[in-house]
């Protein structure tokens, strides 16, 4: 990806080194596993944030120490964060007819105090819709290239991609309209709801890559192909498989592998953001 030298947001608040107030404990790994699996993908934290804090208020945390070799990792995601302000700074008043308030970036280290609650660096990078912020700790692009077996720095923009994306449908209302809908569903039709939330953030950073690249030319050869093995990555059936061996279709919240890669490459292809409805049009089983 062509990012080196390009314009950085002014919109990202590092709180890297700085002591926050830790969370108590509970839930243990497997809570830990589950809530990574979902906030990765920016499903709404708040009631994930909860159940790891257990509802206390923890004990002071240790000052986290910055680590100098995450400084391009820093540089990169402001690049990545003012191309997304560039794309959707346009397309709102051309598509939506407002404008767009661009998200803050926090930058963490350990665990952060969100206004959706306290959260540790397990739960992934996640969008607060309470304060508009995304919340990234960059240690988790080790974790993707690592554990996920999906490196790259274009791997890395999708993450940041999808999160702001989030921040869209917080911004048009659709997060919401989702949400309220939750006392009226049975938990598997609102996990579905949920699913279809998921890959619209995941073709919102299709739609964001194909803009940015028309822009100034971002996209190298290979770039896609790592973007499309992160999507593959965390799909709910291959995570659920890692994590426990097999898999319940009615728990999934976010889409499958190939779910979440058809609609990603939708987005990239075409980068037609009008296109985004049709997540909640199709029938669940032609997604």
């Amino acid at each position: 990806m062509r990012w080196e030298g390009e314009r950085e947001s002014s919109n990202v608040e590092d709180r890297r080194g700085m002591p926050v107030k830790g969370m108590a404990a509970g839930g243990g790994l497997g809570t830990l596993i589950i809530v990574l699996i979902a906030m990765f993908t920016g499903r709404d934290p708040r009631p994930l944030l909860n159940q790891v804090n257990g509802g206390g208020g923890g004990s002071p945390a240790a000052q986290q120490q910055v680590d100098p070799r995450d400084e391009p990792a820093r540089k990169f995601v402001a690049v990545v964060l003012a191309d997304t302000e560039d794309v959707w700074g346009y397309m709102f008043p051309k598509y939506f007819n407002k404008q767009y308030p661009p998200p803050k970036l926090v930058l963490f280290s350990g665990q952060v105090d969100s206004a959706c609650g306290m959260a540790s660096s397990a739960v992934g990078p996640f969008y607060c819709p309470e304060d508009q912020k995304v919340y990234l700790d960059l240690g988790f692009f080790r974790e993707l290239q690592q554990r996920f077996k999906a490196p790259g720095d274009f791997a890395c923009a999708y993450v940041v991609a999808h999160e702001v994306g989030h921040h869209v449908q917080n911004q048009l209302g659709i997060s919401d309209k989702v949400h309220a809908a939750k006392s009226r569903l049975s938990d598997a039709e609102y996990n579905q709801q949920s699913g279809r939330l998921e890959l619209q953030a995941d073709f919102l950073a299709g739609v964001w890559a194909n803009r940015a690249n028309r822009m100034k030319n971002i996209i190298e050869q290979g770039d896609i192909d790592e973007a499309l093995r992160a999507a593959n990555a965390i799909g709910d059936d291959t995570l659920q498989k890692q994590a426990q061996g097999h898999v319940v279709p009615d728990s999934f919240t976010h889409g499958t592998s190939a779910q979440r890669v058809r609609w990603f490459r939708r987005g990239i292809e075409t980068g037609d953001v009008t296109k985004m409805q049709q997540l909640f049009d199709l029938p669940y089983d032609q997604l």
